[in-house]
C-alpha cells in the first residue's frame, strides 16, 4: 500500500496552517499529492419579498461564502510549501459531508483534534468523530500544535477485528521509516496471540517490531497514551470503535480517550 493522495481539511481556524503544514510533508515525504477541502452551506434567505428579493439574497449569501472559501484556499496555499502536487476541492455544502465525499478518490484523511485552548475552527471545522465513522479511510487525528509527523517510533493498539486490521493495513507506508514499533494489548485476555501475529505480519514488512501487554491500573485509553509517552512514540495506530444514535456517534471508551486527550497523532480506522 501506498499514499497517493492525502486529503486534509481546511478551516480558518488557528489549528489549521499546523494541519496542514504536516499533511504536506507526509505528502512530500510519500510524492503523494495533497488536496485541500473545504465546504460551507449557504445560508437560505429570510424575510423575503417576493421571488426576486430571494434571488438576491442567495447570491449575496453565495457571494460571501464563495470569500470564506477563498480565504481557506489562500490559507491552505500558504501553508503548503514548494515541491508538492496539490489539488483543491471546494462546494456549498456541510463541511463533513464535502471531506467524506472527497474520501472516496483519497488514500488519507488528515483532521485535527480540538485542544482545551483552541479556538473554535468555524464554520469550515470539521471533527475527526463523524469522518472516522463515515469516510471508510484511514483518518490520522492531529492533536494541537504539531506540524511533523516522522512515524519512527509507533505504537499499535491491537484489539482483534476490522477496524484494527484496517489500521494496521494503513499504517504500512510507515513501516520502511520506523525504529519501532511496539504491539500491545490491554489486559490479560486481550489477544495476546493475536498481537504476536500482527507483530510477525509487521517484521515481515521490515519492522523491528515488540509485542506487551498493559496491565490497568486506570482506564484502557490511559494506559495506552501513557504507553506511548514512555517509548516516546509520535504515532497511534488503532481501531475506531463506536455506533450512531440519533444522528450522532458514540465512541467506545479507549476512542473516546483517545480522541480527547493524545500528545501524538494517531492514525484510525472504523
Amino acid at each position: 500500500m501506498e499514499y497517493a493522495n492525502i486529503l486534509v481539511s481546511a478551516d480558518l481556524g488557528n489549528a489549521a496552517p499546523d494541519r496542514i503544514r504536516l499533511a504536506a510533508s507526509l505528502a512530500r515525504h510519500f510524492e503523494a499529492t495533497l488536496t485541500g477541502a473545504a465546504a460551507h452551506k449557504v445560508p437560505a434567505p429570510i424575510l423575503v419579498r417576493d421571488i426576486y428579493d430571494a434571488a438576491e439574497q442567495e447570491e449575496r449569501n453565495k457571494a460571501q461564502v464563495r470569500s470564506i472559501l477563498e480565504k481557506a484556499y489562500e490559507l491552505f496555499e500558504r501553508s503548503v510549501g514548494e515541491e508538492i502536487r496539490t489539488d483543491w476541492r471546494s462546494d456549498f455544502v456541510s463541511p463533513v459531508t464535502h471531506l467524506v465525499e472527497q474520501a472516496r478518490a483519497a488514500d488519507l484523511i488528515v483532521v485535527s483534534r480540538r485542544g482545551p485552548d483552541d479556538d473554535d475552527p468555524g464554520p469550515l471545522g470539521v471533527p475527526p468523530g463523524p469522518v472516522l465513522m463515515e469516510a471508510g479511510r484511514p483518518v490520522l487525528v492531529v492533536p494541537p500544535r504539531i506540524v511533523h509527523l516522522k512515524g519512527t517510533r509507533i505504537v499499535v493498539a491491537w484489539k482483534d477485528g476490522p477496524e484494527a486490521r484496517r489500521a494496521v493495513s494503513a499504517a504500512l507506508p510507515f513501516i520502511p521509516d520506523t525504529d519501532q514499533v511496539f504491539v500491545v494489548t490491554v489486559g490479560e485476555n486481550a489477544g495476546h496471540e493475536s498481537a504476536e501475529d500482527v507483530a510477525a505480519h509487521l517484521a515481515r514488512h521490515g519492522a523491528h517490531v515488540t509485542t506487551h501487554v498493559l496491565r490497568p491500573a486506570g482506564s484502557e485509553g490511559d494506559e495506552i497514551l501513557r504507553f506511548a509517552q514512555n517509548q516516546d512514540a509520535d504515532l497511534i495506530v488503532m481501531g475506531a470503535y463506536g455506533h450512531s444514535r440519533l444522528r450522532e456517534w458514540i465512541f467506545g471508551g479507549v476512542t473516546q480517550d483517545v480522541l480527547d486527550r493524545s500528545p501524538v497523532c494517531c492514525l484510525m480506522c472504523h
